[in-house]
């Protein structure tokens, strides 16, 4: 009898060390997740200010510095549930604006628009990785929330169900040719 208690008794300490094992592993993956979405979050605020920058720098023509500086506007004060749409707009714009490398030179060429140019192809350079390393966290929170032993025993808590990050984040062909 005692040793059909202590079997038992150790499958249920291991079931729980299982579940709390399960339980750390899904804190840590939403922490990455709250890690990856600030990285993102600062990338995308980067790309946008230095846009604003760029439009309010008297090296574009005006109707360009306009698309750009209200794209970019646009992109640093949206709400939480139309940030997609702004950057995806703001992408839109850099490459209407960017569509030639003919534009990319003229920028260049201005006084400081060689630092401006740089700053901008590396603010669009890594919004695209970031973007990548937010929603791969997310995928593999779903992942394992979606396993009946985390819904059963609500491991997750009360922790919001992880969301992707979709927009367009095609960088302009001329500037990051180079």
């Amino acid at each position: 009898m005692t040793a059909t208690l202590i079997w038992i008794l150790v499958a249920l300490v291991a079931i729980g060390l299982y579940l709390s094992w399960t339980a750390g592993r899904l804190d840590r993956l939403h922490a990455r997740i709250d890690a990856a979405r600030a990285a993102l979050d600062a990338t995308l605020l980067r790309r946008a200010s230095v846009a604003q920058e760029l439009a309010t720098s008297g090296v574009l023509d005006p109707a360009a510095s306009i698309v750009l500086y209200e794209a970019a506007h646009a992109a640093r004060q949206a709400e939480e549930e139309q940030r997609e749409v702004a950057e995806s707009e703001l992408s839109q714009a850099l490459r209407a604006v960017f569509a030639e490398a003919q534009q990319v030179e003229e920028v260049r060429r201005a006084p400081g628009g060689q630092d401006a140019a740089r700053e901008l192809t590396e603010a669009v350079r890594r919004v695209p990785m970031a973007r990548r390393f937010h929603n791969d966290a997310v995928r593999a929170a779903r992942a394992l929330r979606l396993h009946r032993k985390v819904r059963w025993f609500h491991l997750a808590g009360h922790a919001p169900f992880p969301m992707a990050f979709e927009m367009d984040d095609e960088a302009p062909s001329a500037l990051t040719d180079r």
